[in-house]
Parts: structure tokens; sequence; C-alpha cells
């Protein structure tokens, strides 16, 4: 299994003139140990999911794409981009303006990776510190169908807006720039997470820990899964149990299964781990299940739901897929019976999987397989 932690997994340690420069700014130190921090907690981040900036002398410092908040404080995971140039080609319409990299200050950064698919979301974003997470909490919220509404009590006195589900990068960005005032700092991105900013870092971590407690949503408990019959139906089959148990809950628990199967709650699930849920039927194999794929154009499914019994990932599953399986639960266990909820249109799911920058993204997460 390939350690999490060790250089050749996502990004090399890079060392630049540039960063060595901002090593001795604090807040560039406390946001590195926030990103740490944040992205160690499963309810906040998961994966590669979730990013930061910092604006700094008309440079916009932001995570790099693929890479992992919680390695901020062993690698270098900032990429600098040309804030200015940026939100002019932003302006212009300058199609460029969606993957970022033309914009990279090659002068300070020789690492070559790419900034994050977010990065448009932190330039048009007038706060100092931005930081973006998936909170399960927050997306459970936000896939309510009444979402705005809903989430008028637990957010009052806080300057907050709602965007409804747009694909991430350049056309969320721009939804940011039409729904909110210079005085917004929470956001709430339908079907996606939350995003926090501020003029300094205490500040925007102070206002994150507000909102995942103003939003926490009472978590159903899941019967335990049948660890012996997941085990005989993988055995030769091509499928696993996953590495985190509390992946599980998806399948044991009959409402929660329900919601996965019925369509694309969040971008990262459709990334990682493919639209929707494939639930065995009564008596199916997991061959008969990727066969049922195949007869329908479909690749084989990333993740099995086996009803009563618990979850099955595919073999060669990504680091990235490994840790979505589990905020599937999560997600899913704070939605009701009565919730009405809003899913990603097969148009939505099949933008995702086909944009360039998502590529780039899964391909940065195949050097993660890991194993059972």
């Amino acid at each position: 299994m390939t350690d999490r932690r060790s250089p050749d997994r996502r990004s090399p340690d890079r060392r630049s003139s540039g960063r060595r420069a901002l090593d001795g700014d604090p807040e560039f130190r406390a946001l590195m140990a926030l990103s740490a921090e944040v992205g160690a907690d499963p309810l906040l981040v998961q994966a590669a999911g979730g990013n930061v900036s910092l604006k700094r002398g008309g440079v916009l410092w932001i995570k790099a794409s693929g890479t992992w908040l919680k390695d901020a404080l062993e690698h270098d995971l900032m990429v600098p981009v040309d804030l200015d140039a940026l939100r002019a080609a932003m302006a212009a319409g300058d199609r460029r303006a969606d993957r970022g990299q033309a914009f990279v200050r090659r002068d300070l950064d020789v690492g070559g990776l790419r900034p994050s698919i977010e990065t448009t979301v932190h330039c048009c974003l007038p706060q100092t510190v931005v930081v973006h997470v998936h909170c399960v909490e927050t997306i459970a919220w936000s896939t309510l169908a009444d979402a705005e509404t809903a989430l008028a009590a637990p957010l009052a006195g806080l300057n907050w807006a709602f965007i409804p589900y747009v694909r991430p990068g350049l056309p969320l960005a721009r939804a940011i720039v039409a729904w909110t005032g210079p005085e917004t700092d929470v956001v709430i991105l339908g079907n996606h997470g939350l995003v926090v900013a501020g003029d300094s870092v205490a500040a925007t971590a102070d206002l994150l820990r507000d909102v995942s407690t103003r939003l926490r949503r009472p978590c159903r408990a899941a019967p335990d899964a049948d660890l012996a019959r997941l085990r005989a139906l993988g055995d030769g089959s091509g499928y696993r149990l996953p590495k985190h148990a509390s992946a599980h809950a998806a399948a044991t628990d009959p409402l929660s299964r329900a919601l996965a199967a019925a369509g694309s709650l969040y971008p990262d699930h459709v990334i990682f781990l493919g639209p929707a849920a494939t639930v065995l039927a009564p008596g199916e194999t997991p061959a008969q299940a990727v066969a049922r794929a195949a007869a329908r154009d479909r690749p084989p499914p990333v993740l099995l739901l086996v009803p009563g019994a618990g979850v099955l990932l595919a073999e060669d599953v990504s680091a990235g897929a490994e840790e979505l399986a589990p905020c599937l639960s999560a997600v899913t266990a704070r939605l009701g019976s009565d919730d009405r909820v809003n899913y990603l249109t097969a148009d939505q799911d099949a933008e995702l999987t086909g944009w360039d920058a998502e590529r780039y993204r899964r391909q940065l997460d195949k050097a993660a397989r890991t194993g059972p």
C-alpha cells in the first residue's frame, strides 16, 4: 500500500525561491497549519478535495490541483498565480481563465503543478484568505430542494449567500460574482460545499468553525456490516472491502441506500466513484453488476452497495475514491425521509467526467492506488 504522505504519491517537495520568501510570512504559515488541520478531518475534506488561498502583492497563492490539504506542513502545495492578469482574463471572457495554468508566475514557481480547479473562485472573492471545503454538514444542507430557505435560520446574522449548483471552476466563479457582494464572506455552494473568506487566517478559521457548527445535522445510525457476506461476494470478483468501515452505512441503512442510488449528490462523488451508486439486486453477483453496466454502455462500477451487508470497492480503486466512499455514508446519513433532495442531472454528471481539469486530477490520483 502506498504511503499517502510519501512525496512520490502526489506532490514533490518543491522549494522555489518564491515559496522560501513566503515561509517567513506568519499568515502563510498559519494558513498551512489550518490546511493540515482541515485536511485531516474527513467531515470537512476528503482526499484531494477542498482548497485554500492567500493573496499577497498581486499574487494569488493557491493550492495545487490534485494535492491533499492534509500534507500542507510536509510538502509545498501552493502555486503562485498572477491575480490581476487572471481577473482581467475573467472580465474579458478569456477561456484560458478556466484552467488557470496560463497565469502561473513561473518566476516564483518551478514545480510545474497546476493551480486548483477553483482558482477563479478564489480570485473573484476580495478577501485576503479564502478556504473552500467539502463539509459533509454543508453538503447535506446544500442538496435540499429548499436549501436557501432552510439555511436562513442556522445562518442568521452572517453575511452569506447560496449559489445553486453550477460546474466548479469558471462557471461557479461567475455565479459567485453575480450573486454575492463585497461583504459576503460565507458562500454555500449547492450540491457542493462551503466557502469562507476573511482578511486573516484566524478570522477565516473562526468563521469556518462557526458555520460548520451551525450546520450540524442529526446523523442517523446504521446497522453493522456483514463482513463475512461481503468477503464471500468479493472473493475473486475484482472487488474488496473498503479501508474505512464507516463506508458501509450507505448500504446497510435502507434510507441512505435509496438516497445514494437515486443520483449523484456532489461533484467529487461523480469524479472519483462515478455517477450515483450501483446497488446489487437480490442474488446478483459483482460480475453480473459489471455485465449490467456494460449492457448500458457504462464502465464497471467503482462502488457497489450490497443491501444489508455493506460496500465493496473495485480492487484497483484510487486513494481518492477510497476516501470518498465514507463521505457518501456521512452525507446520506444526514438526510431524512422527509427531505426533498436535488440531484445532479445526467448532463451535469457528464460535464464533470469529461472536464479536462478533472481528468488531470484523476491522473494524479491514479498514482495513489491503495490495497485493502
